[in-house]
């Protein structure tokens, strides 16, 4: 779980300053402002949960285990999919009912951060 943690946050870090320059160099003459904006919300959450996933993996190696510290990895992983990627395909196609699925992807985000809220109170 520790690699997978380590892994998955340097994919979305990665993908976060790709999707970033793409957006600002590429995407800036064909999207809307409010698209713009939809696009920058992306990749500002998936940079901030790639650090989140990177820490999550180094706290495991350092010893931090348990189901919590592993939940917070899963749903910072899949709530990262979720919230940046619907809005990607949202600004990219301006459908808007794709704005329907980013709640679910903000509350695993948020249950993430409740995950790893408890593994660091437990110290397990």
């Amino acid at each position: 779980m520790t690699r997978f943690a380590l892994v998955a946050g340097s994919v979305y870090g990665l993908f976060a300053v790709c999707l970033g320059a793409f957006g600002a160099h590429a995407l800036s003459s064909s999207l809307s402002t409010e698209m713009q904006a939809v696009w920058h919300t992306a990749e500002q959450y998936q940079f901030y949960h790639a650090l989140a996933l990177l820490a999550v993996g180094i706290l495991m190696r350092q010893g931090l285990a348990g189901r919590a510290i592993q939940t917070a990895a899963w749903c910072f992983t899949t709530g990262t999919l979720i919230f940046s990627g619907s809005l990607y395909v949202l600004a990219l196609s301006g459908v808007k009912i794709l704005g329907a699925i980013t709640p679910i992807g903000g509350v695993l985000l948020i249950a993430g951060w409740v995950a790893l809220l408890v593994a660091a109170r437990r110290g397990t």
